[in-house]
């Protein structure tokens, strides 16, 4: 008589946030769904397309036809920011657990059994990554650490990489949390985090790998984006002082 299959999870939604990765979003699907595979035998992925200018779109349908409608394709006819992303693959999940990475491929899908076993261990209910090693300019990493300080002395929030794109989440926080006001900032992973806590959830962190991206580039550091995330940042201090 055959073994049944252990499982990690019961079920599981992971959600990948795009916009213009046409030469990235393929590859980072692919790798993923075998990993997804053994962790549980229910699943879904969604791809949410941020009003991408290049093939990206076409590259997610490609992955629809190849791996049928598990794969959801959430699309933005205009380009809202990351942050509206997030919030799109963050509250069309179904399952009871939400994984996601960006798409970028600068992540090792196969370590979300990492980030799982550690939930496991210690019942958190939220887990997230810290970079071991980041690739990226040393500008954008003495960025993150300024902002992570800003973030700590408003709201008393410490973690070692608060925007790390590698997380681990129980369902039941988004759908007991304020709602996410976020749109094109660089905040959205901060007010997560900040509207997780001041709930009660447990936050717990781990390691994860992190590559060189080889194709794209990212729109994180930009100026206009830059403002928009301290403007946010001022804003929910501001409801959550004042209100």
């Amino acid at each position: 008589m055959p073994q049944k299959t252990k499982y990690l999870l019961p079920q599981l939604s992971v959600f990948f946030p795009c916009h213009n990765e046409e030469k990235n979003i393929a590859n980072t699907v692919n790798k993923a769904i075998p990993t997804i595979k053994k962790i549980t035998p229910k699943w879904e992925v969604l791809i949410i397309n941020d009003g991408s200018t290049d093939k990206t779109l076409e590259e997610a349908k490609k992955l629809q036809k190849k791996h049928g409608q598990r794969i959801k394709i959430i699309n933005h006819k205009k380009n809202r920011g990351y942050g509206a992303s997030f919030k799109s693959g963050l509250y069309k999940s179904q399952y009871g657990w939400i994984a996601f990475t960006d798409a970028d491929g600068q992540f090792k899908f196969s370590e979300v059994v990492d980030l799982i076993k550690k939930q496991q261990k210690t019942k958190a209910d939220l887990v997230i990554g810290y970079y071991k090693g980041r690739k990226v300019p040393f500008y954008r990493i003495w960025g993150s650490k300024v902002w992570e300080l800003l973030v700590f002395v408003m709201f008393g929030l410490r973690v070692t990489d608060i925007d790390c794109g590698f997380k681990l989440i129980r369902k039941k926080i988004p759908d007991t949390i304020p709602k996410l006001e976020a749109e094109r900032g660089p905040f959205i992973n901060s007010e997560f985090l900040i509207k997780a806590k001041k709930s009660g959830f447990k936050i717990v962190e781990i390691g994860v790998s992190h590559f060189a991206r080889q194709y794209g580039t990212a729109s994180g550091a930009q100026l206009k984006v830059v403002f928009a995330g301290f403007k946010d940042l001022i804003s929910l201090w501001k409801k959550i002082n004042f209100a």
